[in-house]
């Protein structure tokens, strides 16, 4: 897929969700047209995992630990960082919900002033629920929490992936974020990975969620000896300053299909309902079928 058309994809796929990313307000009818998705890299790279997950169990209780070694796609082509938007030919219904805990490198001072970056009360629903999940964290973010960083980190329930440490854009225009050259790029990813490391967080996976969802050849090719897999979405939840957990709920109900990846937010300030919805999500989709898996296994399979 041409440079072009993948980045009129990943705009078109970010207009709803992004505005939990970064201070936009984003549009709840974006999300609707965001189930086209960002097909760039998937159509370009097959998966070869480099390792197998373990079976996920049943509804009822979470996976036992990460995967010894978590499944990674091939490069694209020319050597670029693979793109992974979804599964391909689900033989059972699997769906990833994902969550963006996102905190820019310049939101210190809002946090000191009492604005929430952090939803425990979201991840302890999980926790109730028993939904395997990803959570994908700057560094920042695992700097302001630390402690929560950890006790996600050591939770098989959760795995942690890469969402830069800034929470700038790797490529520009992006929804207004601050964008990174190449070299800097790539140090964001791994300053990320060190501060998860620094709070004592252990499952982390070599997965990288774009700030705002932007990418071109260049930011993949920036990114391309890190050794990780961008994971993309096909479902946006809408739940980015969203009011109306009904609404957040049936948008994600409407757009799920066996081997979704859904997109939402672990962020109080910038999704506040997300809590609310997932508690309709996770037994409407149960009832339809449906079982909850972490973005590792979806790769793997």
């Amino acid at each position: 897929m041409t440079l072009s058309v993948r980045k009129a994809a990943a705009v078109a796929a970010l207009g709803a969700a992004l505005a939990g990313c970064g201070g936009g307000t984003g549009a709840s009818d974006a999300g609707r047209e965001a189930r086209m998705g960002t097909p760039a890299a998937t159509a370009s790279a097959t998966a070869s995992p480099s390792g197998k997950a373990p079976a996920a169990p049943g509804p009822s209780a979470p996976q036992a630990g990460p995967p010894a070694k978590p499944p990674t796609m091939a490069p694209g082509p020319n050597g670029l960082t693979p793109v992974f938007e979804r599964a391909r030919q689900q033989a059972d219904k699997t769906v990833a919900l994902t969550f963006d805990a996102d905190m820019t490198s310049d939101q210190g001072p809002r946090a000191a002033d009492g604005e929430h970056f952090d939803n425990p009360a979201l991840i302890s629903a999980l926790r109730t629920l028993k939904v395997p999940s990803t959570v994908f964290m700057t560094g920042r973010w695992a700097e302001e929490y630390p402690d929560q960083a950890k006790a996600i980190g050591t939770d098989p329930n959760f795995e942690i992936a890469n969402h830069s440490y800034s929470h700038h854009a790797f490529t520009s225009p992006c929804y207004g974020l601050p964008a990174l050259d190449a070299a800097a790029a790539r140090a964001d990813v791994d300053r990320a990975f060190a501060a998860f490391r620094t709070a004592g967080a252990v499952n982390t996976v070599p997965y990288f969620r774009f700030p705002g969802g932007c990418y071109d050849d260049r930011s993949l090719r920036a990114l391309s000896t890190a050794g990780i897999t961008a994971v993309q979405w096909d479902v946006v939840s809408g739940d980015a300053f969203a009011k109306d957990p009904d609404a957040v709920a049936e948008q994600v109900l409407a757009g799920v299909k066996p081997g979704s990846v859904v997109v939402m937010h672990c962020t109080r300030s910038a999704a506040p309902v997300t809590e609310e919805a997932v508690r309709k999500i996770v037994p409407e989709l149960r009832k339809r079928g449906y079982r909850f898996v972490k973005v590792s296994e979806l790769i793997g399979t």
